[in-house]
């Protein structure tokens, strides 16, 4: 029987979100210098769950998974980790206050996350992430890449190199374990056969589906998807909903996904939440947030007055919204205006934009008004040293930003 299936919320006691969550986001800030790309976050992710996190482009959701796993530390917040049924509110408040990371306690054992680094999230709070870009080993086997994932109980198991060396029967076990799981994962993501391939010769699609089986390899207790279906086609997303409903079903691993293919939330998510310029809009299941309001003005620029006074406006939004959100997200102007070709400031390549897009930077007007502080924040996201001065974004921003209000710049 699965982890979800021993703990159902009691009958009227409100959704399993609330009544079981395994993980808590709660008053999540996330400031880059003046920028504020998550801004005072609260949401449950339930046990057993497909929980998704959506919204249009730059509304914060990967800074979101990066605040989950490690990558980033919030600025402000708690996120708490749950080993074991229920709220388990005395043991979340003894951490918090006891000023550590993690505490094991009669009923399971809670994580602070905030407080984690990012290895430990993983090791000991069992969190597992995919990312929008596809990292796998690509010059390794297919069967390597699931060996990887489970190099921390093979290193305990080899005494950290002299088992392993001398091949002793404690070591021998775990490589066959080792291997008897990596086996069973490329079963259930259709991979078998190419185990000896290397992974960048496999089809954008398999890379998709391997990435999935190298995190649940790590045994993980709450899946953290990035845009999952991302360049998928129509049979293979459908084999994803397939996929992500096993492993929610069978194993009783929690999952929380970031999605702009509306078709795969709405089939297979129990829990929809929604984000916009790093505010959440809409929190509850697929069919209450499809219906919202806000949700619809978020997505396709309709005025919420205008949807709730007009029932039309709203079906054909709600439908259009679960058909093609990627179209729709497109024609959402960020707050700035219209974005600029970010590309024409020297030393802004179509990566970095994308990335500063992501935060909700698109316009030179936006560059120009940096403060000190910004080009900081900015430095350290983009992991530069000094070059935004060196190259003098700021002042290329005034100039394009300046031309193209005499209209010199097309």
């Amino acid at each position: 029987m699965s982890e979800a299936a021993m703990s159902e919320p009691v009958a009227g006691a409100g959704p399993r979100w609330d009544v079981d969550p395994i993980l808590t986001v709660e008053h999540l800030t996330m400031r880059f210098g003046g920028l504020v790309a998550v801004n005072d976050l609260s949401f449950n992710v339930g046990r057993g769950d497909i929980t998704a996190l959506i919204g249009p482009n730059g509304a914060g959701k990967t800074t979101v998974f990066n605040c989950v796993t490690g990558f980033y530390k919030p600025t402000e917040g708690r996120i708490a980790m749950r080993h074991g049924g229920g709220q388990q509110e005395a043991t979340v408040q003894a951490v918090t206050a006891g000023g550590h990371r993690y505490q094991a306690a009669n009923d399971g054992a809670v994580f602070l996350l905030e407080r984690m680094p990012d290895f430990e999230i993983s090791k000991k709070a069992k969190v597992a992430r995919t990312f929008q870009n596809i990292r796998l080993f690509g010059g390794m086997t297919v069967l390597e890449n699931l060996l990887v994932a489970q190099h921390n109980p093979l290193m305990i198991a080899s005494g950290f190199t002299l088992a392993g060396i001398f091949g002793l029967p404690g070591y021998r076990k775990a490589q066959r374990e080792s291997i008897d799981k990596a086996v069973y994962w490329m079963e259930q993501v259709k991979l078998i056969e190419r185990a000896d391939d290397p992974a960048g010769d496999l089809p954008y699609g398999a890379q998709r589906r391997l990435e999935i089986a190298r995190a649940m390899c790590t045994d993980p207790k709450l899946l953290c998807l990035d845009e999952p279906a991302a360049g998928l086609n129509p049979r293979e997303s459908a084999e994803l909903n397939q996929l992500l409903k096993f492993i929610r079903d069978t194993h009783g691993t929690s999952v929380l996904l970031i999605e702009h293919d509306m078709g795969v939330v709405m089939e297979i998510s129990d829990h929809v939440v929604v984000l916009d310029y790093g505010v959440k809009i809409s929190d509850g299941d697929a069919g209450f947030v499809k219906a919202d309001p806000k949700v619809i003005a978020a997505y396709l620029g309709v005025d919420d007055e205008e949807i709730e006074e007009r029932p039309e406006v709203a079906a054909i939004a709600a439908e259009a919204l679960e058909a093609a959100a990627p179209a729709a997200e497109a024609a959402v102007a960020p707050p700035a205006g219209a974005p600029d070709d970010l590309t024409r400031i020297k030393g802004i390549g179509p990566v970095n934009a994308r990335k500063l897009g992501e935060h909700g930077v698109t316009t030179f007007a936006q560059i120009a008004a940096w403060t000190a502080a910004d080009i900081a924040a900015a430095e350290a996201y983009l992991e530069f040293d000094g070059r935004i001065a060196r190259e003098d974004w700021v002042g290329q921003a005034r100039g394009l930003a300046a031309a193209a209000g005499k209209g010199d710049v097309k």
